[in-house]
């Protein structure tokens, strides 16, 4: 038989995976695909609300069950420590002596290849089936790069399945699954998700300030997480200086990204969910609808308050008559630690004084910076702007 060996930490299986399963099957000519959930993956840790691997097995059955040749296997499930390849594929091979194995993986898995454990023994067990997207010309060129290389050091066999597939990770999903607008899922592997409240579908209302931080960070790229945990603890040293809650503006700070890491697309399936639909000008500039969302998942998914609402609301573009922690927030965000441009040092040492004018310099800077490159400036943007020069010019004057 011809035995394609389909493995992943599937958190969660979603359409995707399903329809590359049976894009597989056809491309390849297999008698089967095992799907191979793994129970401890090596090479990264299982997200924040993350079930256990006798529950992704149960999903893998659900997501899976209309997939003709697709069979789910436990095999590393059912072994203790790390789900390493080389030790799935040896067991396979007793278990499926003198069938050919084709074990599947993406571009960027097939790149790392030479840094798994005994990639020798792997390529002796198994042909390499390498699925890639072939629009994508520099990386698909580093494969033939890599397969070339790997043919002659290892003597591997490996063959390349174009995906005819929509492209979703699991990170999307789980995203979404958090924000309550769930995407590329089954029907009963959604239905399973809720009933158990995997993937932070349950109750994140009313979380301490330690769990919200936990929570929002684990929904951001990493390489943003230290910028969001500034923001928020600049925002809580404002707070102090200029009367307003401090947790409130920490609370403020921590979500005020949280739905940066979404695209286009998902920004503007959450508008729809929550029938929150934004300007024409953010849906041209889609840079700025994750204030918008932001917005929506700090109310909906988290409660709270309107006022820290509103602060992530205007936090990007600024708006005239800012509440304190709107003005708090949007500063802070500004001038958190870990920015570093022309200015940003004088308008550390300006909020301490003059929060307007803090403000106003940061507006300034924003909108000059758009004009020089020649961008349209969001009109919320300009009638703070204009608001708040008049602001600071009447105080100097006084």
């Amino acid at each position: 038989m011809r035995i394609g060996v389909y493995g992943g930490s599937f958190n969660p299986p979603h359409r995707g995976h399903v329809l590359a399963a049976a894009e597989l099957i056809q491309k390849l000519g297999l008698d089967k695909l095992l799907i191979v959930p793994a129970a401890d993956p090596p090479h990264k840790s299982l997200a924040l609300g993350s079930p256990g691997p006798l529950d992704r097995l149960a999903l893998c059955r659900t997501a899976f069950a209309g997939v003709k040749g697709a069979e789910i296997c436990d095999i590393e499930v059912r072994r203790e420590g790390k789900s390493y390849t080389v030790d799935t594929l040896a067991e396979l091979c007793r278990v499926y002596p003198g069938d050919k194995l084709f074990l599947v993986m993406g571009t960027d898995m097939f790149l790392s290849f030479s840094d798994w454990r005994e990639p020798e023994r792997i390529s002796e067990m198994a042909a390499l089936a390498v699925v890639h997207r072939s629009e994508d010309e520099e990386l698909w060129n580093s494969v033939l790069v890599e397969a070339d290389r790997l043919r002659r050091a290892l003597d591997a066999e490996i063959v390349t399945v174009d995906n005819d597939c929509v492209e979703i990770s699991s990170t999307q999903v789980r995203r979404m699954l958090a924000f309550g607008a769930p995407v590329g899922l089954e029907p009963g592997s959604l239905r399973l998700i809720r009933e158990k409240g995997w993937y932070l579908t349950g109750n994140l209302k009313g979380l301490s300030y330690e769990q919200l931080q936990e929570v929002s960070l684990s929904l951001h790229d990493e390489k943003r997480r230290p910028h969001v945990v500034g923001t928020a603890e600049t925002a809580r040293t404002l707070a102090e200086q200029w009367g307003e809650d401090p947790d409130t503006a920490r609370r403020a700070g921590i979500l005020h990204d949280i739905t940066k890491a979404l695209n286009k697309k998902e920004q503007l399936h959450i508008c729809e969910k929550y029938a929150m639909m934004p300007t024409q000008f953010q849906i041209d500039n889609p840079k700025l609808l994750h204030a918008v969302t932001g917005a929506i998942i700090a109310g909906e998914i988290f409660g709270e308050s309107e006022a820290i609402v509103s602060a992530i609301r205007w936090h990007t573009t600024g708006r005239a008559y800012m509440s304190v922690l709107e003005k708090i927030l949007y500063i802070a965000d500004y001038m958190e630690p870990h920015r570093d441009f022309p200015g940003v040092e004088e308008l550390r040492d300006l909020v301490w004084d003059d929060l307007d004018a803090a403000v106003w310099r940061g507006l300034d800077q924003s909108v000059c910076y758009l004009r020089r490159l020649g961008r349209l400036v969001d009109p919320d943007s300009l009638e703070a702007w204009h608001y708040y020069r008049k602001l600071t010019e009447r105080s100097q004057l006084l």
